[in-house]
Order: structure tokens, then sequence, then C-alpha cells
């Protein structure tokens, strides 16, 4: 058996009352058992915010969200970067000039 593969671990997480077997690193399930209690949080709060019919309807919206953050979070990410490496110029004609 080699490295990688002992890192490996088998672990359930339950998503919107459905079971999801998963094999994962041992390193990231922390992460992911964090992640799954979001999801379930988040999608018990569309359930009290909206009458929708089914699970699949709150676990979509759940996603949607998830993305848009995700988005969000890509774009500041780049105008910091952008804002960092402006001011980084700046300092370098500064240490030129």
């Amino acid at each position: 058996m080699n490295k990688d593969s002992a890192d490996i671990i088998n672990i359930n997480v339950i998503i919107a009352d459905r079971p999801y077997p998963l094999k994962i690193k041992k390193s990231e399930e922390e992460d992911v058992r964090n992640a799954a209690k979001e999801i379930n949080d988040k999608v018990k709060q569309f359930q009290q915010m909206y009458a929708a019919k089914d699970k699949q309807d709150y676990l979509a919206m759940s996603a949607l969200m998830y993305a848009v953050q995700n988005i969000e979070s890509q774009r500041i990410k780049n105008s910091n970067e952008l804002n960092f490496e402006s001011e980084l110029s700046k300092l370098e004609q500064i240490l030129k000039g």
C-alpha cells in the first residue's frame, strides 16, 4: 500500500437527509464534514423561509448561493491582487526614482 492510498478514508455524510459515502484524504475530513453541516444548515434555513415542494429546490438554492459567494470572493481576490501589483509598481518607481 502506498502512502497516498493509506491517507484515504471512507466517510459518510448526510446532506438533505440523504447519505453520501465518500473516499477522501484524512486531512480533508474536517473540511468535508463542516461543508456538509453548512449545506444542511442552509437547507433548513431555506425550508423555513420558502415553501418549496422538495429538498432538491433547497439544495439548488444553496448551491446557487455558494456559487455566487465564490464568484464574489474571486472578484475581490483578483481586485486585491491588482491593487497590490499597482502599489508594488508605485514603490518600484519610487525606489528607482
